[in-house]
């Protein structure tokens, strides 16, 4: 279509009023400030207590526990040969801190590669039990009689689990106390009972490593691992009392705060020609505070020193029952500790999770959480928290915390007062000017989280994200 330029300069002549095109040279446009599409609602740092931390520093004091070995084990693989990493075995009980890698070494060959289908069973309940079992690969699920007969699932057990340790040790073979079965495909590496007593004729200082754990067992100990806090009830008459001390570890945990910081540079003539209508130097400020809490919130889920999912303490770890997070995987998981405050997930598990329960027929409701209205399970808030990674076989974790000092729970730390302070535990110190008139500010954000109690904090891991190929 061709436009008569005679046409164009008829209607500028019959125009009676300025043109918008003219009138936006003279205008002040209205603008927003600076927006920033990486601003997360940075939940986990909004339900951390915030605990001050005046010497940079937080001691966290125990009831002195005893070591019962409850690590994960390491394998490797050469094709489809499967082995234990040899210092791996002293996540054992009975090899907990034993170094001797030679013999470490020796146990790791004895030990005998099996396969097993989904449904084979591994451990037959009341059957001699005469060997400990590695698991490698694969989940596997121990079961029980019940009062009436019927099968109960005791747990459920996924890679790098381990059971049947105890018969490496007892004087006499016992019995599978459960049913030990295949769920998935499940590698495993068998360690029979005969293979260590060899090694243990052998080796005087595996026989001392041995007797040692054997005399800690017998330890009075509460079910918590703990060390026994002797006391008297029900009596009559004058008995005599027991008398008991409450014993703490010697070597607590300490926290010490960590820091996110970076250097903001801002030229003198943008931040004294550019002020109008907003502050240059403000508005800079603010976007780089907010890349700083993203950090921040990354390192508290992720880091490997004081991060959630390093610290959870291994027994507090669950492993779903099929894959996808059901509401009888969260239930299991809110069930290991006392009053579960939130729970955490990336919005994708978060997703995953209502799809379950669509599935099932489940609708829970949602709950008022500072202010905000966000999904529950069992009135348990569910947050999204997008610092939770997804791995490349698609699966992630969702994480439950008791939170508070006053209740044994987890607490972020913090040091509020330091020099030139801009925000809370976060400073904003002026550095000086450059020969090319560069204005140079150090912000610092100083933070770190503590678990006062192993069962504040639990994690559901290997969840699925996808399935039947949708995300």
């Amino acid at each position: 279509m061709t436009i008569d330029p005679s046409v164009t300069a008829d209607a500028e002549q019959a125009r009676q009023s300025l043109s918008t095109a003219a009138a936006r040279n003279l205008a002040t446009t209205t603008k927003t400030p600076p927006q920033m599409q990486g601003i997360s609602s940075r939940w986990l740092l909004k339900v951390l207590p915030w605990v001050q931390v005046n010497g940079g520093s937080y001691r966290v004091n125990r009831r002195l526990s005893f070591v019962v070995g409850d690590g994960k084990l390491t394998f490797t693989n050469v094709g489809d040969r499967i082995s234990v990493v040899p210092q791996e075995l002293g996540e054992l009980p009975a090899l907990r801190d034993f170094d001797d890698v030679e013999v470490l070494g020796e146990l790791a060959r004895r030990c005998e590669q099996r396969e097993y289908a989904a449904g084979e069973v591994i451990a037959q309940s009341g059957a001699e039990a005469d060997y400990a079992v590695l698991i490698a690969h694969g989940k596997v699920t121990r079961h029980t009689s019940g009062k009436y007969g019927n099968e109960v699932r005791l747990k459920l057990l996924g890679d790098g689990d381990y059971f049947g340790d105890n018969a490496l040790t007892e004087q006499e073979p016992g019995e599978w106390p459960f049913t030990a079965r295949a769920e998935t495909r499940v590698i495993a590496l068998l360690l029979p009972r005969t293979a260590f007593a060899a090694v243990l004729d052998n080796s005087p200082a595996l026989a001392e490593q041995v007797q040692a754990y054997l005399a800690q067992a017998e330890s009075p100990r509460n079910r918590s691992g703990e060390a026994e806090i002797e006391i008297s009830s029900g009596h009559e008459g004058e008995p005599t009392l027991p008398s008991t001390f409450v014993d703490y570890e010697l070597s607590p945990r300490e926290y010490e705060l960590s820091v996110a910081q970076t250097v903001l540079r801002v030229h003198t003539r943008v931040a004294d020609l550019y002020n109008q209508p907003m502050n240059q130097m403000e508005q800079q400020l603010k976007l780089t505070i907010e890349a700083l809490r993203e950090r921040q919130e990354h390192e508290l889920v992720n880091n490997s020193e004081f991060g959630l999912l390093a610290n959870a303490d291994l027994r507090q770890r669950v492993q779903t029952h099929s894959g996808p997070p059901t509401p009888d995987d969260l239930d299991e998981l809110i069930s290991r500790r006392r009053d579960t405050r939130v729970l955490l997930a990336h919005p994708k598990a978060i997703a995953a999770f209502a799809k379950q329960c669509t599935k099932a027929g489940i609708y829970p409701d949602g709950t008022e959480y500072l202010g905000h209205r966000v999904p529950a399970w069992r009135d348990v808030p569910l947050l999204p928290c997008n610092k939770i990674p997804i791995g490349k076989d698609h699966t992630t974790s969702i994480i439950a915390m008791r939170t508070g000092e006053d209740n044994q729970g987890v607490v972020g730390l913090h040091q509020t007062g330091i020099p030139d302070e801009y925000q809370p535990s976060l400073s904003v110190r002026f550095m000086g000017i450059n020969e090319q008139a560069i204005m140079s500010y150090l912000v610092s954000a100083y933070y770190s989280a503590a678990v006062l109690v192993p069962d504040a904090l639990g994690i559901l891991e290997n969840v699925e994200i996808v399935t039947n190929g949708n995300s």
